[in-house]
């Protein structure tokens, strides 16, 4: 009987009460995972989803040893993990690889920092190879390799060590629909068969499908700071057939906790990016939002949709649809309540209007409902010459975010700006500027 046959088992990693800080710009210590509780035991596959800014990515490197946790204690084996631990392995989305090694000379190197010697090396390396399905490759170099190719060898390289826990952070996300669930579906086959001798498998992941195909138990995060809000059970045996009615209702359950506030399907106000100017803005195109409305107008059910039904239907992955859900219900054109869509009657409005009238709608709502973009329009309004530094702005959200995630809120500020001719903006110049004519000019 295979590992993951058994009843769970004895607790691999555990995390109490975890807590991870940054110091913002202005000096002030903000919380990006705060009293994390988590247990992953032997024989189990787990799946973590959270939107931006639910330290998904952060507490996985604590679990991995990689950053320390200022808060709370991280037990591997019933130990306190300190630093990297052997027993514990990362696959990367990025694929991490290094560009002048060859296919067995990356898979050798987690056995090299570990002492093994040489001989042993390339012969637990060659299993390792042949097992992901790339014999013959050895040789090769990442250039000469595919993009699953190349995550293969990722695979196996954190296969190679014959972890107790394996970690994959958005392992599948960087590839093409087809070659991704292929991978997907050989790791099952690997637990499943037990040749691998992983006694526990995280998967952080923005795919809701993924997850519930994939794994025994899915948390949930919240976000700023991370929490854990929400664990369900997946009480399907492997293989699983996503056409399955109880299946697809247990994937509707999961759109409905992800879209909910607290996990309970209550819908997310809209006005809560008012609250202030470091809200994280979802990572949500106008073409993706107009694509959505497209759907809903054509919807048999009244503007109404089901989102993972809409997911396949508009052709987006969750990373797309969820954030530019989000975003509609954000500006007022979408109300979302227990995995549904629906258009709101400005949303109807303004599928119905014409692009150029679109464009003063979109900016009238991003100043009521943006707190960013209405602080940039007062800055702008205030300011002598109409311009504003876009170094000046990404100083001010520092204060609320990490430098790298308030410069990606600021570019969906200026993309939705631009869009909704609220301001201007110059690349070269990298000022912010007061249109010529606008939505706010329009109302005067």
């Amino acid at each position: 009987m295979a590992l993951h046959d058994m009843p769970q088992g004895q607790p691999v990693i555990e995390l109490r009460d975890v807590g991870k800080m940054f110091r913002t710009a202005d000096g002030t210590d903000r919380a990006v995972l705060e009293g994390v509780n988590l247990t992953l035991c032997e024989g189990e596959i787990v799946a973590m989803l959270g939107k931006s800014g639910s330290g998904k990515s952060t507490l996985l490197r604590i679990m991995a040893g990689l950053v320390g946790a200022d808060r709370g204690d991280v037990l591997f084996h019933n130990q306190p993990l300190r630093g990297a631990a052997e027993g514990i392995a990362m696959v990367f989305q990025s694929f991490a690889l290094f560009p002048w090694l060859t296919v067995q000379q990356n898979v050798e190197l987690g056995l090299e920092a570990q002492g093994v010697a040489k001989a042993e090396r390339a012969r637990r390396a060659e299993a390792a190879i042949d097992m992901i399905g790339l014999s013959g490759f050895n040789s090769a170099l990442p250039r000469e390799l595919s993009g699953g190719m190349r995550q293969r060898v990722g695979i196996a390289r954190a296969l190679v060590t014959e972890p107790d826990l394996l970690l994959m952070d958005e392992a599948f996300s960087a590839l093409d629909v087809l070659t991704g669930e292929t991978l997907r579906d050989e790791m099952l086959d690997l637990w499943q068969s037990g040749r691998a001798n992983i006694r526990s498998i995280l998967i952080v992941s923005h795919n809701i499908e993924e997850a519930v195909m994939m794994a025994d138990r899915i948390v949930i995060l919240s976000s700023d700071p991370g929490r854990v809000r929400a664990e369900v059970r997946v009480p399907f045996t492997r293989p699983r057939n996503r056409d399955d009615a109880l299946v697809r209702a247990l994937i509707d359950e999961i759109y409905a906790l992800m879209t909910s506030p607290a996990g309970h399907g209550k819908a997310v106000p809209a006005a809560a990016a008012a609250q202030q100017i470091g809200y994280r803005l979802p990572d949500a195109d106008i073409s993706q939002m107009e694509a959505v409305l497209d759907l809903l107008h054509e919807s048999p059910f009244f503007g109404r949709a089901d989102l993972p039904h809409l997911a396949t239907e508009a052709g987006l992955t969750d990373d797309d649809l969820l954030p530019a859900c989000e975003a509609m219900q954000l500006l007022g054109l979408a109300h979302i309540e227990r995995g549904d869509i629906t258009a709101t009657n400005l949303g109807r409005l303004y599928y119905d209007t014409a692009p150029p009238e679109r464009k003063v709608l979109f900016g009238k709502q991003l100043l009521s409902h943006v707190a960013l973009a209405a602080h940039i329009r007062r800055e702008l309004e205030q300011s002598e010459d109409g311009e504003v530094g876009e170094e000046a702005v990404l100083r001010e959200l520092e204060a609320f975010l990490k430098p790298e995630e308030a410069e990606r809120v600021l570019r969906i500020a200026i993309d939705w700006g631009r869009h909704g001719e609220v301001y201007g903006y110059s690349l070269n110049s990298g000022m912010l500027t007061l249109p010529e004519v606008g939505p706010v000019n329009a109302q005067a």
